[in-house]
């Protein structure tokens, strides 16, 4: 074949049908809708970009990353030229325990077991730069570590040359990042040989929390200190983080987070810059964690195109080719998980899990299922991290480059992903950067409006959680927390703290520490994380405050329902109940009853069925007996001017309290007599399960304790 050739040319020469145009399609798709509009085909993103049924190769012709290859900038397509079998994506899984000697515990075994890197969480008091023992009550979430003591217990028996490790310290890393250098000098481990990031990310740190304990100059230049420090000493160790996690937990949308998280990026090298770090020195420590939701391709889009954007970015700062590419983890979505139903998230975090190894993660957490209800057992951490597992060893995904290129529809996305997050990016410029943004209050005003739109429609049920607010489980048992209790954990690790302060003999001073070598002095003489970063600048009141963008998962609204059902049932013996005026036989009534049935169920309410009944009158009766608080009549258009008055009004004179509905959406003039004889509301898709539900609830008295 001439390589002259159009590809439409060659494939007329080796197909054996005709190739039908675009045209020719669309004529016969709109012929199948039958008079509706073909924009019914089309899919409108929350972030702002519209979806086409099918997708050709003229609608990626001009993009100008097409041409790239994998290991090559702008590295859309990967950061890696060949796939190193040996050294896949790093399984990454968060543990997440109070007490040090149990995170060694839980760190051991997972190891053991198929994990490949150490992923610590810190609980908020260290977070914050305080010892455990400094605060009356605070987050039993992530480990406690204040001193020498606590990170020996937590890194027993662990190989720092062999297994890397990652740390997100909160606002400033040097207390912890001493402290770790502190104990590698103590274990004999050669700095250079360590791997990993003990990073700092301030802005994110602030967006979570609505504050910081140091100013944003103190910040700033303690991640320079820090990050200097370890060109030298630890070249292998990342210490400058951002995280989209914040909007993507917000509500946000796939172009916020990415917009977002890269205009905190640019804050901080401009930081760095001025504090006289060169640009090539800096990316080579910036580790970015996003968040991998359920819309497969579009995060798939979101990942390609954040190494695109990122290259693009170091580009015009002058970056080398090597410092452009871009450090990725993916945590899978918090946002994405439910209380209710739980053994769906699994499913929820194998497309997740899968979605981050097709866009190129270089490492990962996959979320146990019971993260939501309890810190995740021995049994859900086994199934995330075996999840990661089978990706890698039976689905040899380690063993690609870039599976979703070449697709029209992934390029289409990853195109439109970078100019819409580029435009928002430049928005947050013009305003100043990241930190001047949220100080004004841009990027929570734009998370809220996504996170508005989502809850929208998952009140309507138009996006579907599956076992929450479509498909509840009736027969489900609450699982039951294994580990033990969070108050004795919090009272164990203050005593540690306090035991340690008593142990102690300090030789040295620690009024006027700066330096990351005085620090890690003071940790060597046994000084804590808290005292540290008191001397550090360590604000009682912090001065730097914005609104928060608050973390919320998307079925809580639902799930809050079935709590208060629940704890009714359990307080009472008893549930709402709602009793089903089916009319005529089984056809007539079928898809409208069975509607209502997941409707109330999603609630936690008890529905009452039947087969239907062949008048009025008997159905009617049937309701009044059954005493249930709320009646649903379902039947079809036809039989609802006569029976639907008859019913409502017996209802109504012989039990005055029931909330009496009707299935389906009556004409405007038909309603209204429906109403005058008694029904309440009308069920249909258009209506607002959640807000249904909750005024139901509020009406007869079920309240959560």
């Amino acid at each position: 074949m001439s390589e002259n050739k159009s590809t439409k040319e060659i494939l007329e020469e080796i197909c054996e049908f005709p190739i039908s145009s675009y045209d020719m399609w669309r004529s016969v798709a709109e012929k199948s809708l039958k008079g509706a509009s073909f924009e019914k085909l089309l899919t409108h993103t929350y972030e702002g970009i519209t979806l086409k049924p099918m997708y050709r190769q003229e609608d990626v012709k001009d993009m100008p990353h097409l041409s790239s290859l994998p290991g090559k900038a702008p590295y859309v397509r990967g950061t890696k030229a060949i796939m190193n079998e040996e050294k896949p994506w790093e399984i990454s899984q968060e543990i997440n325990e109070l007490v040090p000697e149990n995170f060694n515990e839980a760190v051991q075994h997972d190891i053991e077991r198929g994990q490949t890197a150490m992923n610590m969480i810190l609980n908020k008091a260290t977070l914050e730069g305080f010892d455990i023992d400094e605060l009356t009550d605070g987050e039993a979430s992530g480990v406690s570590i204040s001193s020498i003591s606590d990170i020996r217990q937590a890194l027993a028996k662990m190989d720092l040359t062999k297994i890397p490790l990652h740390v997100q310290t909160g606002a400033v890393s040097l207390p912890f990042y001493s402290l770790m250098m502190c104990y590698a000098k103590e274990k004999g481990v050669p700095l250079h040989s360590i791997r990993g990031s003990i990073t700092a990310d301030p802005i994110g740190f602030l967006v979570k929390n609505g504050h910081i304990m140091f100013s944003m100059e103190k910040c700033f230049n303690k991640m320079a200190q820090v990050t200097v420090w370890a060109l030298e000493h630890t070249p292998h160790i990342q210490t400058i983080g951002i995280e989209g996690h914040p909007y993507h937990d917000g509500g946000g949308s796939a172009v916020e987070e990415l917009a977002f998280s890269l205009a905190t990026a640019v804050e901080y090298v401009q930081a760095m810059l001025e504090r006289g770090l060169q640009i090539n020195e800096i990316t080579r420590n910036i580790r970015f964690s996003f968040s991998i939701g359920s819309n497969m391709f579009m995060e798939i889009g979101k990942l390609r195109a954040a190494r695109l954007l990122w290259s693009t970015i170091v580009e015009a700062y002058g970056g080398s080719r090597e410092a452009q590419k871009m450090t990725l983890h993916g945590r899978t979505s918090s946002w994405t998980k439910t209380v209710y139903d739980p053994y769906v998230n699994m499913l929820r975090g194998t497309v997740e899990a899968f979605t981050g190894a097709v866009g190129g993660v270089d490492s990962m957490h996959v979320s146990p299922f019971d993260e939501p209800i309890q810190g995740a057992a021995s049994f859900s951490r086994r199934i995330a991290r075996n999840t990661q597992l089978i990706l890698q060893e039976e689905a040899h995904l380690s063993k690609q480059i870039d599976p979703g290129g070449g697709s029209w529809y992934v390029e289409f996305l990853t195109d439109s992903l970078a100019k819409k997050a580029w435009e928002l990016f430049q928005q947050v410029e013009s305003k100043g950067g990241m930190l001047e943004a949220l100080k004004e209050g841009f990027p929570q005003q734009t998370i809220t409006k996504t996170s508005e739109a989502k809850a929208k429609n998952i009140e309507h049920r138009k996006d579907i959680f599956v076992g929450t607010n479509m498909y509840p489980n009736e027969e489900e048992k609450p699982i039951l927390r294994e580990s033990e209790n969070m108050k004795v954990q919090w009272e164990r690790c203050k005593a540690s703290v306090r035991v340690h302060r008593t142990s102690r003999k300090f030789t040295g001073k620690i009024e006027n520490i700066t330096t990351v070598d005085e620090v890690i002095d003071v940790m060597k003489q046994g000084g804590t994380i808290g005292e540290v970063a008191k001397r550090l600048g360590r604000e009682e009141n912090p001065k730097l405050t914005i609104k928060p963008i608050l973390a919320e998962r998307g079925a809580e609204r639902f799930e809050d329902l079935r709590r208060k059902s629940d704890v009714q049932f359990m307080t009472t013996g008893k549930r709402l109940r709602v009793f089903l005026a089916n009319i005529g036989p089984i056809p007539n009534h079928k898809a409208r009853a069975d509607f209502s049935t997941s409707f109330f169920e999603v609630g936690g309410f008890e529905v009452i069925r039947n087969n239907g009944f062949e008048s009025a009158d008997d159905a009617a009766s049937a309701a009044v007996e059954s005493k249930a608080e709320i009646v649903v009549i379902s039947g079809t258009d036809d039989d609802y001017p006569d029976v639907v008055p008859v019913i409502a009004k017996i209802i109504m004179k012989a039990r005055q309290g029931t909330t009496v509905f009707l299935a389906g959406k009556p004409p405007t003039e038909l309603k209204q007599e429906f109403i005058k004889s008694g029904v309440h509301d009308f069920l249909h898709l258009g209506s607002n399960c959640y807000e249904v539900l909750s005024k139901l609830q509020s009406e007869k008295g079920v309240v959560s304790s």
